[in-house]
């Protein structure tokens, strides 16, 4: 009867799971997604001016974005539009079938006023009423 009794603690020893090296695994995985993560593609890099209270953009949609960067490039989300003359089609074309034509503005604050004016004026004569600012907090 002995030999069935140490059977018994063979088979009880044999039913615990080793789970170090799924949590190595899983710890690997980790690390791997915290350094890629930082490196997926963000848009367009543009220093917003400072503003203490700024309205937020809506969560419930994607809203159409044009942005101005300092050495005067325009991009459509992350489309670049060669000249101003060309904003104004290409968002009718981006926004056609759109209920709530909404677009927002990123303007670099180095970026020259007239400019940015000028941008401004080209999305209102696109038929977009509304135009929206993009700004960020001041760092405490």
């Amino acid at each position: 009867m002995e030999v069935g009794n140490q059977g018994r603690r063979a088979r009880s020893s044999l039913s615990q799971i080793n789970v170090t090296p799924f949590v190595d695994v899983m710890l690997v995985l980790l690390i791997i997604f915290m350094v890629t993560a930082p490196m997926l593609d963000q848009g367009v890099q543009v220093d917003l001016p400072e503003v203490e209270e700024s309205p937020g953009l809506p969560a419930q949609q994607e809203p159409l974005v044009v942005t101005m960067q300092r050495d005067g490039k325009i991009f459509i989300g992350k489309a670049e539009v060669k000249t101003i003359s060309k904003l104004g089609p290409v968002l009718q074309q981006a926004l056609k079938g759109k209920p709530d034509r909404e677009v927002f503005l990123e303007a670099d604050q180095k970026v020259p006023y007239g400019r940015v004016v000028q941008v401004m004026a080209a999305v209102k004569r696109a038929g977009i009423e509304k135009l929206g600012m993009v700004t960020r907090l001041p760092e405490e």
